[in-house]
């Protein structure tokens, strides 16, 4: 199964162009796997508050490894509501082959809403091993190995680390489309064939 997610506040954005060629590529090649869409900005998941912490501290104290097993740390009637929220967030990630996610750079980083559906989905020595992770990125300016910015780049670096690191993804893959703001910003206006080249790379490898 296709898990897709858009985090983009843009309804017609460069990371959900690209998660969706990806994604009609994947299920032309998959036609009988399952497909399941959340656009993250449009339908926000909410930020985690105060009995989600008590589910995680459960699950921690009690070294709850099985996911199948969370519910245990249902025990009150905040737990409950805490977990009415996880429940189907979690339910799609562990039936996903595939993860995809279209996710622009704001800030160095990523958007709120990716976050805290990251959040509400992330519990301690959880692990994810076995499925894949694809992000379609999209950067305002160049963000990539040995461009003065790269230092900056919160974005891929935080999510590679935090698929790879904590939910112990092996297949973490990344495609960008960078220097976008060249489209707007007349200081950048002459790298706008890079960005064109860029974006065209991107393009064909989430297609191929």
């Amino acid at each position: 199964m296709l898990l897709h997610l858009d985090a983009s506040a843009r309804r017609a954005s460069f990371s959900r162009r690209l998660s969706k060629a990806y994604a009609e590529s994947w299920r032309a090649a998959h036609p009988d796997a399952g497909y399941v869409y959340r656009d993250l900005a449009a339908d926000p998941v909410p930020h985690i508050g105060e009995a989600w912490t008590e589910l995680c501290d459960h699950i921690l104290e009690h070294q709850i490894t099985d996911i199948s097993r969370y519910e245990e740390a249902v025990r009150t009637p905040a737990r409950r509501e805490a977990w009415a929220i996880v429940k189907p967030l979690l339910d799609e990630v562990v039936a996903a082959d595939v993860v995809l996610i279209g996710t622009p750079m704001y800030n160095f980083s990523i958007p709120s809403s990716l976050k805290a559906w990251i959040d509400q989905i992330t519990f301690p020595k959880m692990s994810l091993k076995g499925r894949s992770f694809v992000v379609t990125g999209a950067r305002g300016g160049a963000y990539g190995p040995g461009t003065p910015r790269e230092p900056y780049d919160h974005q891929e670096r935080y999510l590679r680390d935090f698929f790879q690191g904590h939910f112990a993804v092996e297949d973490v893959t990344f495609f960008h489309a960078e220097l976008v703001n060249s489209r707007l910003d007349p200081a950048l206006a002459h790298l706008r064939g890079k960005h064109e080249e860029s974006l065209a790379a991107a393009l064909k490898a989430v297609s191929s």
